[in-house]
């Protein structure tokens, strides 16, 4: 692969990093519930800080995208430390999924009457999913990838 391909992805990465952690910092400001609170009481909120555990396998997940492009511009794809790395993406993929899950049907099940929870069901849907096929691929590439790697070996040992 292309040094530039490699320089620009990990760019998208760092990029997709620091909008996801504005976020985090911004988000909890705009709440409909923070205008009557102070800021300790903004990011202590139960759900707010339920948010930022989700997160951090979700930075865990970019950081392990990140090096695995760096054993790309390496020529290093070929090795357990890449399917090791696709390992732990599949496995914060899992995990997120498992949280967004598990906030889904906290939310469905204590909701308060008059308030239509659709919405944020409707996000843990779409987000869920998005973990799914996430998890997928790399569940698919990193089965190809070991195919790679023990087909590589095996052929080393009859040489």
């Amino acid at each position: 692969m292309n040094k530039y391909s490699i320089i620009f992805l990990k760019a998208v990465i760092l990029l997709i990093g620091i909008v996801a952690l504005a976020i985090l910092i911004w988000f909890p400001l705009t709440e409909g519930r923070a205008t009557n609170l102070d800021l300790f009481n903004i990011y202590f909120d139960s759900f707010i800080l339920y948010g930022y555990a989700v997160s951090f396998f979700f930075f865990i997940a970019l950081y392990q995208a990140f090096r695995l492009l760096g054993y790309i511009g390496q020529n290093n794809v070929f090795s357990s430390h890449a399917v090791n790395t696709l390992k732990r993406i599949k496995h914060c993929a899992i995990s997120i999924s498992a949280f967004i899950v598990a906030a889904g049907l906290f939310i469905r099940i204590s909701h308060n009457i008059e308030d239509d929870p659709a919405g944020f069901l409707a996000i843990c849907i779409v987000t869920t999913f998005a973990a799914i096929v996430i998890a997928t691929t790399a569940a698919i590439f990193q089965k190809l990838l070991q195919n790679a790697i023990d087909m590589k070996s095996e052929n080393d040992l009859t040489i």
